[in-house]
């Protein structure tokens, strides 16, 4: 790498991004707290910055890291912190030239950081990332630049009460599109059940579950108010208009939402891959559908989980180094078993055949992140916090009856020009 963050000051557009970028990171991913510093350590120790406080040296990813180390020839200091705290450490530290040799950040933080100039590309660090999905990837590009390569996903689909709809008379196999999805839902409610729950909470959690609806009306995210866009969130607010969804979807975070459906009463939820595990103490059989595109289709959902990279060095003699500690962390094998641990789907297709193997329910988990897309790709970068922020703006208005969908929209379209 040619250039180093030494004496270059971070801008303040930049950290007003970051700080809407941060928002973004609770949507699909844990939290927690934990401190500590970076690459000050001796020339054989690197630092690993890392977004799962809730791992202690005695865990598996622990032990992992520490694994990878040894084979790399080097000691690992690991640290743990909270996902939205994670991306301001990271910058600070790249002011003072004294980033982590490894960091572990959230998809959408990745453009952000990079047009900072904190994070090397795949062509200064050469990771290879030839065996990963390009749909995943794309979430860690910006300008024609590869910055890291994703440890695994997660995203959104449709669960649903297999006997809910058996009562209401309904075939989840003819449930196919927008069309067949809301007959489904009217027998629902004639059967005396409630339809769908899902959040569309004003925050980036709103915006991370109505994105499945934009995205699969054929619109994009750089063209709200388009016919397509109009066509989603009417979807949504004639849900609500007829009954189908729960005027608490506006207030619902996807915690609240999921809690609305262990309660046995609803049809479908969305929600996403890390419910797996409330989804079996639920009580009742469930399955799992990706989210219907209007005309057919999956819809693409949006990915979470995280990418891991390489920042910056002033010594760029360490990243021949953190290139090895990063392939030992997304080799197949051990992929496999830290996506396992994370509920994540792997990013590449021979471990995603692996986790299917070893569990049939994860299919339709791996189907809905083959047809995910990244909130930053599109080359959108940066200028993305800036159009969800509109976008779950619109939906509350809309879903409130303060605006149509289509005012809603092109309110948002405007500001966000």
């Amino acid at each position: 790498m040619n250039s180093t963050l030494s004496h270059r000051r971070l801008t303040a557009a930049t950290l007003t991004a970051l700080a809407l970028v941060a928002t973004a990171t609770a949507t699909a991913c844990g939290s927690g707290s934990g401190g500590g510093g970076a690459n000050a350590a001796d020339s054989g120790t690197y630092t690993i910055w890392d977004p799962y406080p809730q791992f202690d040296k005695s865990s598996a990813w622990a032990k992992l890291l520490d694994s990878c180390g040894t084979e790399a020839g080097v000691k690992v200091k690991r640290t743990g912190f909270d996902t939205s705290d994670l991306s301001n450490k990271a910058l600070l530290a790249a002011q003072q030239d004294n980033s982590a040799d490894v960091l572990i950040v959230d998809n959408p933080v990745v453009s952000t950081l990079a047009e900072a100039g904190v994070l090397t590309t795949t062509d200064d660090n050469k990771l290879d990332t030839s065996a990963v999905d390009p749909n995943l990837l794309a979430a860690g590009q910006a300008g024609g630049k590869t910055y890291g390569t994703p440890i695994g996903a997660n995203t959104l689909a449709l669960y649903y009460n297999k006997e809910v709809l058996k009562e209401a008379g309904v075939d989840i196999a003819s449930v196919k599109d927008w069309a067949s999805l809301t007959a489904a839902l009217a027998k629902v409610d004639k059967a005396g059940k409630k339809g769908i729950t899902f959040s569309a909470i004003g925050t980036e959690e709103g915006s991370f579950q109505f994105l499945p609806w934009l995205w699969g009306s054929g619109a994009q995210l750089t063209e709200l108010d388009s016919a397509e866009g109009v066509s989603a969130l009417a979807l949504w607010s004639d849900w609500l208009k007829k009954g189908y969804a729960p005027n608490s979807v506006i207030n619902n975070t996807q915690t609240t939402s999921w809690q609305e459906f262990a309660g046995g009463d609803y049809a479908f939820a969305e929600n996403g891959t890390w419910q797996l595990a409330n989804a079996d103490k639920a009580g009742f059989d469930y399955g799992v559908l990706p989210i219907p595109g209007a005309k057919g289709g999956d819809a693409a959902a949006p990915t979470g989980g995280e990418f891991v990279t390489i920042p910056v060095q002033g010594d760029t003699g360490r990243y021949a180094t953190s290139q090895k500690l990063v392939t030992c962390l997304t080799s197949t094998d051990n992929l496999f078993e830290t996506d396992t641990t994370l509920s994540y789907v792997a990013p590449t297709s021979e471990v995603q055949d692996k986790q299917v193997a070893a569990n049939a329910e994860l299919k339709p988990w791996v189907e809905a992140v083959k047809a995910a897309k990244g909130r930053t790709s599109d080359d959108l970068g940066t200028k993305y916090p800036k159009i969800s922020e509109q976008m779950w703006k619109a939906v509350q208005s809309a879903l409130s009856g303060a605006q149509s969908p289509k005012d809603a929209l092109a309110a948002a379209q405007s500001a966000v020009k």
